[in-house]
């Protein structure tokens, strides 16, 4: 290795620097390059591929760590007063002595911290050692390396079922349409496939394989960011053409390459500058309500202990005043110099400081972290808050709030996937203007919710029935209900299993065509349907050709092997603090372990789709529907049933499944092409010439593809009703045809009907596109594409340019259901005194619907819907609102009672009242409003409504959700939950707590929460009060010794008294306790309310118990001093029974508190008690001079063979515990607390205190509450119509008030509705 100087180093140094912050980077192959010297390679200046997560080194590791330790004040506060002790004027004891707490405390945390930063290092060096091939010049094929040895401009290949060892420009796949199916589980969560496409114009039909040493582009790309959803490159090959590529062309560090033999890619980031390593931040770290007062209160400490040492400065200075004389013990310097009296008292001042130090509680940070481990690991592993159907329970990834799940009192919810189930299943649809009900299908989704006594019923009935292919000719439902009927139970099992394909249960999967449609499509394919180019397509089929087209979904066989590897990236390791501890106690009392469901390798497991499943057990079952007969169509429909949908979204899945019941079966994928078999079987291969993802902003994709048969250019658009019905035009507008403005009128009435009834809407559109549009419309995209500044605002005006004057075809009505228990954990959290807000993006119809359904709003609400357009009419409303609620307030009739209000609000309006002008008014109107519902929001707004509840009303906020748009309104809140539902993890991995299902919120918070806080805040009193009450006793005995820091104690016994004799119950106390059983806080949801606002620890409760500990160590100190008055006892013979009345007022203190008495107190109290004896009496009988000059020896035996030490202690415990003891008993007897209460019921038999609590319930109301359900379309058996609107609808019938507030009363239902001339007036 060549010698290089200091100064070059440097300047090396520098410039890689400039080098990383550059915001554009030129990159090129390192091929040429290869064998020579550091300095003369291009890429030299971006670090290698090596990942390091340790925070220490082997020899740095004990300054950086006492530097670490040295940020928390406590710890530079008692050192200083180490170092303090060991100035001989100041001192209070031995300078040594006062080093031990303080360096037992440090030692322990560094030991802990050495452990993890051991195990990080192991996880490091086994990721930085796994395998991988580089390409090398010398042997002209790629050579296996480690990951550490990648660096930046390398060319990597990667082959099936690998880890991608850094991000990749992806050049070349074995694919031959070049595409790359990639899991990014371990990133997001997802476990659908992902494509990712080659960089176009690298490998020509001359030289289809890629050759590494011919690569002779440079790679210019953005710098480094955290975004794994964006990624702005292009090459510029040697003729400066420009080939743009973005995230579709990167392999993510950490991702998996599926289904793909092997693909090469070029390394544009690696190391720490990965998108997985930037977004690797870590176990998330915040500071609870509590911790934040418990600082306060740490401040209120350090001030008394000020007051106390300047008391005893004054006193000193006063008594040295007093003195006649010098007093003998008082000796001076050698050259007889004696310090003035106010300069003994200034010393005496930090002496006082040394001496009362515990006064501030040494070990309470620690014992909070261990009283939070042991709470988390019970929450962990409740078995009542474990999912058995997704095999998974709760995930504490936030070791340092559980007591705040205590305090809540705003929720923010998410709907879809929160409070639903996240499965959608198709239920109806509209195609030009005309409604399907699909009544057949409502029936099979009715009977999939039915017990199983009516299942046995039905599959009884339907015994008799022919096991045949149906057709078009069959009319009767019967032969349709043999699709599945006979398969029910196995459906049914299927959908709980957890397969490696998201959005695939039979639920899902299963759809019965509707018998009107099938015939219509039917005489669509007999009139020669997508097959004559002279005849323009009937847009039924056009219909389900673009449910089929116009999506993401990967298509790949049900026998494709995904093998799974066990070994994980580091960038999903956490680093918390109390991760190993955590583990340990999780690993030793576990009360059950996870199975996981996917142990074994997927090449002896592979991916099988349900249907086929079924299918092969049942080989006459039909998947799809049929036009022809069953003979020409055999081998096509066993070879659809092989197919496995990947999707980003269940509403994707939804519409293929949809499509494929309908006959048009989407075939394969690719980045240039779909296929998709038509009912007649054919297959047509449409050539996709682009897709317009979608976006938040516009509300809608679009695919646009060459149509094989009539070699049009056909643009099918599909997204939110109100966003594509404005690229109509509206239905209203001028420039459309009579015809098409009814069916477009039509379809909105559809759709304001299935928004009624809980569907979640989307509309389907089509566009020809003419020669010269596209080729003048591809320019400008391409532009877009290469582009690296403002890329995605370019891509999006392509998009928007194209997207207009589209034909509509219809609309899909699709239902996801709610979770089950989502109704009574809502209302159980109302009852708890927690506003729930549910913020989501559907239509307010649907919203409202689902509103209802969930119980979120009540038929007793006086329900507020605000809806408008312009500022004005938005602050007129809020005024008018305020107004009624405040007279409703003032009314003398009213008082003692509570307006149930709720709001509905659209992301519009919510703008609007947002502003920073109507902010405050908005504000007072939702704190009176118990129930609030956000509808038409984006993720953005989600997370300033959350941060304007929590700024403004001070409240503490939970938010819950399940998808990536969550993630913004979780981290804003004081409370992150996800949910781990089917739309990835990226919810789960932003948020604080991870549960499965909605109705484990409801135990999560009533029960653990409710624990969690009151355990912890009464285990904090009891550590102020501990202390206090134990350095009184130092301080009382001041007035009796000149105020000169004396202490009548063993400072050994000193230190054993707080690290051994008393620390350990309070521990305890704040793991095991349990005020009342988590039965009746579940029973009794009212409870939580003790714990919001300021809760149990407050100010007040703060102080009581300072008084409380003044009074005891009164008590404490006199009744032994006035026992011992005018005798000769030395001085460790009168604090001997001190300490031993301090130890038992303290723990029968406690003891006190304590509400549930457990095997585990009792050893504990005992064992304490028994360690205090049997240390003190092993201490004194030892040590005859461990404390020079004083002598401790054999003073405990002295003292028990007195009985009057015996009634020391005992009238001085009772006396000093007699008032608290008389505070307790006539608090619960006159004026019982509502916990007092509860702690009566679970004295009852449990079938009593069940019927008690469902009494009460009643009484309040809580039963008889009716419950609403989503409607059901009408039954098959009743004679209603299809077109179930009138006739003569006109377009004004569509037209509603944009400007309007309905204000629903909860006694005849009545809207009042105001609109813009009434505010004009006003």
């Amino acid at each position: 290795m060549t010698w290089r100087s200091p100064l070059a180093l440097v300047r090396d140094a520098l410039h890689s620097q400039k080098a990383r912050e550059r915001e554009l980077r030129s990159l090129q192959s390192n091929l040429p390059y290869e064998g020579m010297e550091k300095a003369k390679k291009p890429n030299r200046f971006f670090p290698s591929n090596v990942i390091k997560t340790t925070k220490y080194s082997l020899l740095l590791f004990l300054p950086m760590n006492l530097y670490e330790q040295f940020h928390r004040m406590a710890n530079l506060y008692f050192v200083g007063l180490a170092i303090l002790n060991f100035i001989p004027v100041v001192n209070a004891f031995q300078p040594e002595v006062g080093l031990i707490p303080i360096c037992i405390i440090m030692s322990l945390t560094a030991l802990k911290d050495a452990w993890e930063d051991f195990r990080r290092y192991q996880s490091d060096r086994k990721v930085n050692n796994m395998p991988c091939f580089i390409y090398s010049r010398r042997e002209k094929q790629y050579v296996e390396r480690h990951w550490k040895d990648v660096r930046v401009g390398d060319f990597v290949k990667v082959v099936c079922n690998e880890i991608v060892p850094a991000d990749l420009l992806l050049l070349y796949s074995s694919d031959p349409n070049g595409v790359c199916h990639l899991e990014t589980a371990s990133l997001d969560g997802e476990t659908n496939l992902k494509q990712r496409t080659v960089v176009s114009g690298l490998c020509t039909s001359q030289h289809p394989e890629f050759e590494p040493e011919n690569f002779n582009a440079v790679v210019v790309c953005e710098r480094p960011n955290n975004n794994l959803n964006h990624f702005k490159c292009f090459l510029e090959k040697p003729d400066k053409d420009k080939v743009g590529a973005s995230i579709d062309s990167l392999l993510l560090r950490g991702c998996t390459v599926r289904n793909t033999n092997h693909a090469v890619g070029f390394v544009v980031y690696a190391g720490h500058e990965t998108k997985s390593m930037l977004n690797n931040n870590g176990s998330r770290c915040k500071r609870s309500k509590l911790e934040r007062k418990l600082n306060v209160d740490v401040f209120f400490c350090l001030i008394l202990l000020f007051t106390m040492c300047l008391i005893g400065a004054i006193g000193h200075y006063l008594w040295l005043e007093s003195l006649p004389g010098v007093p003998p013990f008082l000796v001076p310097e050698s050259n007889g110099h004696l310090d003035d009296p106010s300069l003994m008292s200034f010393y005496m001042f930090f002496t006082m400081i040394i001496l009362l130090q515990i006064l501030i509680p040494i070990s309470l940070y620690v014992s909070i972290e261990l009283v939070k481990v042991g709470q988390i690991f019970f929450i962990n592993n409740d078995i009542d808050l474990y999912d058995e159907e997704t095999d998974s329970r709760i995930q504490c990834r936030a070791l340092n709030i559980t007591e705040d799940l205590g305090q809540i009192e705003f929720i923010f919810s998410d709907k879809t996937g929160t409070l639903t189930e996240n499965k959608m299943v198709f239920r109806r649809c509209s195609i030009m203007g005309t409604e399907y009900p699909h009544k057949e299908n409502a029936i099979r989704l009715a009977v999939l919710n039915e017990p199983e006594a009516e299942e046995e019923v039905i599959f009884n009935q339907h015994q008799q029935l022919p096991r045949t292919r149906w057709s078009l000719e069959d009319e009767g439902v019967s032969p349709a209900d043999t699709h599945w009927h006979d398969n029910r139970r196995k459906s049914m099992v299927a959908s709980n299993g957890q397969s490696d394909v998201a959005f695939s249960s039979p639920l899902e999967t299963d759809v019965i065509p509707d018998q009107k449609l099938l015939q219509q499509i039917s005489r669509a394919e007999s009139r020669g349907g997508c097959r004559d180019s002279s005849r323009k397509i009937d847009p039924h089929l056009d219909f389900f050709l673009a449910l089929a087209i116009c999506n993401t979904v990967v298509v790949s066989m049900a026998n494709a092997h995904r093998q799974r590897t066990c070994t994980s990236p580091s960038s999903s390791q956490t680093n918390n603090p109390l991760e190993a501890f955590s583990s340990l106690l999780k690993k030793a009392g576990a009360l059950f372990q996870r199975k996981s469901k996917r142990n074994h390798s997927l090449s002896e497991d592979p991916v099988i789709d349900s249907t086929k499943t079924e299918s092969s057990r049942d080989p006459h079952r039909l998947q799809t529907c049929s036009l022809h007969a069953l003979s020409q169509n055999d081998i096509l429909t066993a070879e659809s049933e092989d197919l496995c949908y990947e999707a980003e979204s269940p509403d994707e899945a939804a519409l293929v499944y949809a499509a494929r019941a309908y006959g048009f079966i989407l075939l394969a994928r690719t980045p240039n092409s779909v296929t998709v078999r038509l009912p007649s079987g054919e297959e047509l291969v449409f050539e996709v010439l682009d897709t317009l993802t979608f976006d938040s902003n516009r509300k809608r994709m679009s695919v646009l593809v060459r149509h094989p048969v009539t070699k049009e250019y056909v643009l099918y658009t599909k997204g939110a009703d109100y966003a594509i019905m404005e690229l109509l035009g509206t239905p209203y507008a001028e420039n459309i045809s009579g015809i098409e403005k009814n069916i477009a009128a039509y379809t909105q009435h559809h759709l304001d009907c299935y928004a009624k009834e809980g569907l979640r809407t989307l509309c389907i559109t089509k566009k020809v596109v003419s020669e010269s549009t596209y080729q003048s419309w591809l320019g400008k995209r391409k532009r877009a594409q290469a582009a690296i500044e403002c890329r995605e605002e370019l891509i999006m005006e392509t998009a928007v340019q194209l997207e207009t004057k589209l034909t509509l075809l219809g609309a899909t009505g699709i239902e996801d259901r709610l979770q089950e228990n989502v109704p009574d954990s809502i209302v159980a959290l109302r009852e708890a005194g927690i506003h729930v807000w549910v913020l989501t993006g559907d239509k307010p119809e649907t919203a409202v619907n689902i509103g209802y359904a969930c119980r979120l709003l009540e038929e007793e609400d006086l329900v507020i819907n605000m809806s408008c357009q312009n500022k004005l009419t938005c602050t007129s409303i809020l005024d008018c609102t305020l107004e009624e609620v405040r007279r409703y307030g003032e009314d003398p009739r009213n008082v003692g009672t509570t307006m149930n209000i709720s709001l509905v609000i659209d992301g519009n309006t919510l703008a609007m009242a947002m502003s920073p002008d109507l902010q405050e008014r908005f504000v007072d109107l939702v704190k009176r409003c118990r129930s609030v519902l956000c509808c038409r929001v984006t993720p953005l707004q989600k997370s300033r409504v959350v941060k304007l509840v929590r700024e403004k009303l001070k409240v503490m906020t939970l938010a819950v959700g399940d998808g990536a748009n969550d993630v913004n309104m979780i981290q804003a809140a004081d409370i992150g939950i996800g949910i781990s539902g089917q739309e990835g993890m990226q919810a789960v991995m932003a948020s604080d707590f991870a549960i499965s299902r909605f109705k484990h919120l409801k135990r999560l918070l009533l029960v653990h929460g409710h624990w969690c806080y009151t355990r912890l805040a009464n285990m904090v009193i009891y550590f102020f009060y501990k202390n206090v009450a134990y350095v009184n006793l130092l301080f009382w005995y001041q007035f009796f010794c000149g105020f000169t820091a004396t202490t009548m104690i063993d400072y050994w016994l000193m230190i054993f008294f707080n690290l051994f004799f008393t620390s350990t119950p309070p521990i305890l106390f704040g793991i095991f306790d349990k005020d009342v059983s988590a039965e009746v806080l579940q029973g009794v949801p009212e409870l939580y309310r003790t714990g919001q606002g300021k809760g149990e620890y407050n100010f007040l409760t703060f102080w009581i118990s300072i008084l409380d500990a003044f009074y005891q160590s009164l008590v404490c100190f006199f009744f032994p001093y006035l026992a011992y008055q005018d005798s000769d006892v030395d001085i460790f013979t009168f604090g001997m029974p001190l300490n031993t009345v301090a130890l038992f007022t303290i723990l029968l203190h406690l003891a006190i508190e304590i509400k549930s008495w457990t095997v585990v107190h009792w050893i504990i109290m005992v064992g304490s008690v028994a360690l205090y004896f049997i240390v003190t009496l092993a201490y004194s009988a030892v040590c005859v001079t461990c404390n020079p000059p004083s002598n401790p020896y054999w003073i405990l035996q002295s003292q028990m063979a007195d009985p009057m030490f015996y009634l020391i202690c005992t009238l001085s415990t009772v006396v000093a515990l007699l008032p608290r003891y008389t505070f307790h008993v006539l608090k619960n007897s006159v004026a019982p607390s509502p916990l007092l209460q509860g702690r009566q019921l679970d004295r009852m038999e449990p079938s009593m205190r069940d019927r008690w609590i469902k009494e009460w319930r009643g009484f309040r109301g809580g039963v008889l509450v009716k419950r609403y359900e989503l409607s059901d379309p009408p039954s098959p058996t009743r004679a209603t119509p299809v077109d179930f609107f009138p006739e003569s609808l006109t377009d004004a019938d569509f037209m509603g008030d944009d400007n309007s507030l309905n204000v629903i009363t909860d006694n005849h239902h009545r809207a009042v509705q105001y609109d813009d001339n009434l505010f004009r007036k006003l």
